[in-house]
Parts: C-alpha cells; structure tokens; sequence
C-alpha cells in the first residue's frame, strides 16, 4: 500500500516538455488579445526546449559511444570490473557542456564486446567445419566423396551472416557517431537563434512604452499552490539524486572562481533506459569527503533556487507593486523545463540569485554593488554588467556601489591566497579569464567542428554592446536596468566557451521580470536612492541657499 501511494518517478525531460508548455500555454497566454507581446514572449520561452533536449540527448549518445570505446579497449571486460592489470575502472570523459559521468558502480549496466563474442563463435564454427569436411576428398574432386553435413552448411552460412554482422556493426557505429555529433550541434544551433531572438526583444524593451496590466489566468492564490508544489517536488529531486563528481574528471568549467568548479553537479533529470541511460554512483560509492563536498552542493543548490523564487516575489510586491504579477513570474520559472534540468546546477542557479538580489537592493548601492560584485567573481561574466550599473548610479551612488563590488573582489582574491603562493596566480587567471580566447581549450558547441577563432569578432560585438549599454538609454531606470541586465547575459552565451547557450538561469528571472513588469520611468536613481548622509544632504542644501 505504501508503494502505491508514495510511489514518484520523475517524468522523462519530454514529457515534463509537454506537460510545462500546456500549462504555461493555460496559464499565460492572452487569449483575448492573440497578437501581443506577451503571447510573443511565451511563445520564445517555450522554444528553448526542443534545443536543450536535442543537446542533453546527444550527450546521453556521446556518452554510449565512449563506452563502447572503453569496451572495445579493455578487451571486453565489463566497464564496472577492474581492468587485468589492476587498474581501477574506467572513466568516461564525456566533454560536454555539463560534468563528466564514470562507468562504475554496482549500478551501472554491464556491456561486453559483441566483436569479442563474433569472434569466438565463428571460431567454433570453423572448428567444426574442419572436422566434419574431408579435405583430401575435396581436393580430388571425387564424385563419390562424401557430401558436407548439414551441421557444416550451418557452420558455413552463420560465418557469412557473422562477416555481414560485422560491417553493419561497423556502419552503424559510424551512423551513430554522426548522430550524436549533428544532433548536439543542431540543439546549440536551436538555442543561439531563439536566444538572438531573445536579445533583439530585450533590446527593444526600453522602446516600449505602453504596457498593459495582463496578470496570469489564475487567482494569486492558485498560483501560489501550484508554485510551492513545484518547488517541494524539485527541492526533492535535488536531495534524492547522486552527485556526478566533477574534480575527479576534469571539469570544464571556464573561466570563474576556482571554489565553484570544484562543486559536484547534482543531476534530477531521470535515468532512462533508451539510447545513451547511463546510471551515476550511489553515495555508498563515495569517499567521506566527496560525500561532504556533495551535500555541500546540495544545500547551495536549494538556496540558490529558494533565494531565486523569494527574490522575484519580492522585486514584484516591492518594485512593481503587484503581488499577482510576483507570483506568476516565479511560477512561470519554475515551470519553464530547463529549471527542472538544471535545478541541481551550482554554477547556473547561485549567479542567478545574486543578480536578481542586486536589484531587488538596487536603492542600496554598497549592497547591490556587493551583490554583484560576488556574482562576478564566481563566474567572471557579470564583470561586463558593470558599465551598465555604474551609467544606472552615475548621478547619484556611484562611489558606494564601485565600493561595493571592489570590496567583494578584494575579499574573494583574499581567500583564493589563503590556499598558497603556488597555486594563487593560476587561480586569480581563471577567476578574471586572463588568457586569450584562441590558446583556451573551448567545449560546447566549438568541439562539434566550429573553428573556435570565429569567437573573436563575437566577444569584440559583445564588449561593444557592454559600453554601448552605457550609454545608451541616455536616461535609464529600474525597468531598462532588468531589460539590458538580462540582455548582456544572453549576450553572453554566444561566446561563453563552455557550454555556451545552456545557462539559462543568467538571463531566465530578469527575461520574465521584463515581461511582467508595469512602466516603471520614474524609478530613477536620483529618485530612489537617498543621500549618502544627512550631514551631506543638509550640507548642500545650505550651500546651495547661500549661493
């Protein structure tokens, strides 16, 4: 009876696809004015699936054929068994824009080599097709020489379906690389379109002017129940699945700071058992610092996410003064299917928390520059954010929050030097990026068979949409502040090296806090943010009435 009521199994990425569109569809979509930009917004948000599942399913294909390749070099042994020399299992790097995945473990599948069991079957064949045909009668070619038993013809026929066997084999493996290759480079294609989409709307946002009230379909109060529900359903996920190591692999994780690289990635997407199903290590598996390391990223995994769902509430109960418009934003987060993908990811979910802190304290300069200034320490990214938050403060709070992000930078160097002289200038080099695009050693959709060097005019358009954000709104407030955030974020992914066009989460929360949010032209930093004192304020104000 238990079984069958506390039974969950996570639904597979496509069919969470169908379920989420439908229900964004029911719950967003304006049906009463079909041609808006809301409708226009849903609809972009809901094609960003098709691309993220076409590149999360060629790497399950990737991942399949390096274990066939491992097979094929143990001699087939079975992946999860040591090796005859005594070396430990295998590991498979699978270079891809997530963490690498080992073949080990009582729960992975155990494969043999199909060539090693042709092999040994067709020399049985030939065993017996020896004994039974006489070789001198054959060579005299006597008429009365005895005819080859059945049991030869049999031997003989299964040796030629074997040798055909082979070459299919061969041609299929080949089919198969070819697949997986085209199929995530296809997903990545997918995903720059709709994401330049994405960027040209944002862009135009500040243009905008009119915005209607168009609140969800639904009471606040339902939306409220279907987001905790998501929410304690993916909070679930996170505890309940098995951390995919990195440090042990070799992460590629770009440049940022070297703290968050060395997170596990804490996988919710299901085991499948189609094409590429590979099954990660239990915690029993781990050694008792990696299962602290794991549970470590856990608990930054779920804060992150509660921090990200708590802050969009409250930048609409605050800052646009609706709740509705609050709520259903954070519901739509939850909903869209990359954050059920991605829920247990560190890199892509903590960023995102801390940009959207630095708005909701936005008339707090030293804070949201604090805010902001850890965000891009992290992951270096967020550093191009910063001609655009100083042109936002330049009038008034300029100095608190340049204080504020230096500080937090300062602070991150201080702790990168309390782990040794010898390692601290490789790692202060990764946190800032300081090397040149062409000697990185790029993953994502530049190992699929773009030149990598085409990066470089890319990162040259983005540092020129950096500055040019700087200057443009020359008058900028809260509401161009989210838009051109969000947009330098997507910018971002179309030269971001390693796994470019899967971080999501960088731009996700601003992209819908556009969508929902009311004109908001009169929230200007000479408007909101008060004096740095009192004493400052009176100060001139006395100088400006003597004069």
């Amino acid at each position: 009876m238990s079984e069958l009521l506390l039974y969950y199994r996570r639904p597979e990425p496509t069919t969470w696809v169908y379920l989420s569109s439908f229900l964004t569809i029911g719950l967003y979509f304006v049906f009463h004015r079909f041609w808006s930009v809301r409708n226009l917004d849903i609809v972009l948000l809901i094609l960003l699936a098709p691309g993220l599942l076409m590149v999360h399913e060629g790497q399950r294909r990737e991942i399949k054929q390096r274990q066939a390749a491992v097979i094929d070099a143990s001699g087939g042994q079975p992946v999860d068994q040591p090796t005859e020399d005594g070396g430990a299992a295998a590991k498979v790097n699978s270079d891809g824009d997530g963490p690498d995945t080992e073949i080990t473990g009582p729960g992975s599948v155990e494969l043999t080599d199909p060539r090693a069991e042709t092999a040994s079957a067709a020399g049985t064949e030939m065993a017996v097709d020896e004994t039974t045909v006489d070789p001198s009668a054959t060579e005299s070619g006597d008429a009365t020489a005895p005819a080859a038993s059945p049991d030869a013809l049999v031997a003989t026929q299964a040796e030629t379906i074997d040798t055909d066997s082979a070459d299919i084999d061969s041609v299929a493996t080949d089919a198969t690389t070819f697949s997986w290759i085209t199929l995530k480079r296809s997903g990545f294609i997918w995903l720059f379109v709709i994401e330049a989409c994405i960027l040209v709307r944002l862009l135009l946002d500040p243009l905008m002017v009119r915005r209607p009230l168009l609140d969800p379909n639904l009471t606040t109060g339902g939306l409220n129940f279907i987001g905790i529900s998501l929410f304690v359903f993916m909070m679930a996920n996170v505890v309940t699945s098995t951390p995919q190591i990195q440090q042990e692999q070799g992460p590629k994780l770009g440049p940022g700071y070297a703290l968050i690289n060395m997170l596990p990635a804490i996988p919710t997407r299901p085991v499948s058992e189609s094409v590429g199903g590979d099954m990660p290590r239990t915690i029993s598996e781990l050694t008792p610092r990696q299962q602290r390391v794991a549970t470590i990223a856990k608990v930054l995994a779920i804060l992150a996410q509660l921090s990200i769902v708590v802050a969009i509430v409250m930048i609409g109960k605050r800052h646009f003064g609706n709740l509705c418009a609050g709520t259903g934003c954070a519901l739509l987060y939850l909903l869209v299917p990359y954050t059920a993908q991605m829920t247990g990811r560190v890199d892509h979910a903590v960023p995102a928390a801390l940009l959207l802190w630095a708005i909701l304290t936005y008339r707090k300069p030293m804070i949201a520059g604090i805010f902001l200034g850890l965000a891009a320490g992290l992951v270096y990214y967020p550093l191009f954010l910063l001609p655009l938050w100083f042109s936002f403060y330049w009038q008034r709070g300029a100095r608190r929050f340049g204080a504020g992000v230096a500080s937090m930078l300062v602070m991150l160097m201080l702790l990168l030097a309390l782990g040794g002289s010898d390692t601290f200038g490789g790692r202060l080099q990764q946190m800032f990026g300081l090397w040149l695009p062409t000697q990185a050693d790029p993953r994502g959709v530049w190992e699929l068979g773009w030149n990598p060097v085409w990066r470089l005019p890319v990162i040259v358009g983005f540092v020129i949409l950096s500055v040019f954000l700087a200057i443009w709104p020359a008058q900028k407030n809260l509401g161009t502040l989210i838009s051109c955030t969000a947009a330098v974020m997507v910018a971002s992914q179309f030269w971001h090296g390693y796994g470019g066009g899967m971080y999501l989460a960088w731009f996700l929360p601003m992209l819908l806090l556009t969508i929902f949010r009311p004109n908001l032209q009169d929230r200007v930093a000479l408007k909101v943010i008060s004096p740095r004192s009192r004493l400052v304020d009176a100060a001139s104000r006395l100088t400006a009435s003597a004069a």
